[in-house]
């Protein structure tokens, strides 16, 4: 009996445990598709992604082309003879073309649920907008932005406490979950369902921009709150705090009436700063100063003694 043939695409650390998840799965992971290095670090010295130094360390054929829309990187594909093409943060759209190679077509591991937070950047995205689940999605891919049936679902719920990068970390693994079973369910023969996306409630969760880190305290408490927490750890939130631009990493909303002018310093202790918003307190817990490290309120407030207590 031929073994399951699967090709596999990927880059960032995300996908990592989605590669694993097809190694151990039973199928042969014949070819691994991820970005070329690009320059990182102070240095600019090409790197290689996460998901090509997995592949390496595993032995897997490693192939990594600027772009799939030539005839030659098409060949180059169909010569690897895929049955199933696993598709988890490539980074490369696919067009009709390529998604017709593999004999069962291409799947994609998706990190929200759709059709909600299709596009880049579904996990921040959901912090923002304050939802209260979120979850992978296992799709048959179409032509479309992340616009085919879904065949597999997790959820999870979205805590206070989850910042871009523990959400990040818990899709992840949810995804490599959700890939083993539509993986084991297939080589078991079995015939999986797929669930045509609703047209009701699509929302597409654009690319994040640094200049979306930056806090308006004329905004309410709680809308900043999602701002901190949605880009830990990147691009981190920033915000002005009595004259001094800071790095804002750890925040949180405090229902309090002030009539006290947004941006203002209302309290300052041990616990927090609290900053008056547009509606209710914001209460920074952790932040960073230019050139420094992140440090605590209370070590901030050491350095700044003026600030202390009630203004």
């Amino acid at each position: 009996m031929h073994p399951f043939r699967v090709v596999f695409a990927g880059t960032p650390e995300f996908s990592v445990p989605c590669l694993e998840a097809c190694r151990t799965s039973g199928a042969e992971v014949v070819a691994v598709y991820t970005q070329p290095d690009r320059p990182a670090g102070r240095g600019r010295k090409l790197t290689p992604s996460p998901v090509k130094e997995a592949a390496l360390a595993a032995g897997i054929p490693v192939e990594q082309p600027e772009t799939l829309k030539s005839a030659e990187a098409r060949e180059k594909l169909a010569a690897y003879r895929p049955d199933l093409m696993v598709v988890v943060a490539y980074g490369l759209i696919l067009s009709r073309k390529v998604l017709a190679i593999p004999r069962l077509g291409c799947w994609n591991v998706h990190a929200s649920l759709l059709p909600r937070w299709r596009g880049a950047a579904p996990i921040q995205r959901a912090i923002l907008a304050g939802d209260a689940e979120t979850g992978v999605d296992l799709m048959h891919m179409e032509a479309g932005l992340d616009t085919g049936p879904v065949l597999l679902e997790r959820r999870t719920p979205i805590s206070r406490e989850d910042t871009g990068g523990t959400l990040h970390d818990r899709l992840s693994l949810l995804g490599a979950d959700v890939l083993t079973e539509g993986l084991g369910r297939i080589l078991a023969h079995e015939t999986l369902q797929a669930r045509p996306q609703s047209e009701e409630g699509v929302m597409y969760a654009h690319k994040l921009e640094k200049a979306e880190a930056r806090l308006d305290f004329t905004q309410p408490a709680l809308a900043l709150e999602h701002q901190v927490r949605a880009f830990d750890p990147w691009p981190v939130a920033e915000g002005e705090i009595a004259g001094e631009n800071l790095r804002i990493w750890a925040a949180h909303a405090i229902e309090h009436d002030t009539q006290t002018a947004p941006g203002s310093v209302i309290m300052a202790r041990r616990e927090g700063i609290d900053i008056a918003c547009g509606d209710g307190v914001l209460r920074v817990t952790a932040l960073q100063r230019a050139g420094s490290k992140r440090i605590s309120a209370a070590d901030y407030l050491n350095a700044r003694p003026e600030l202390r207590g009630n203004r």
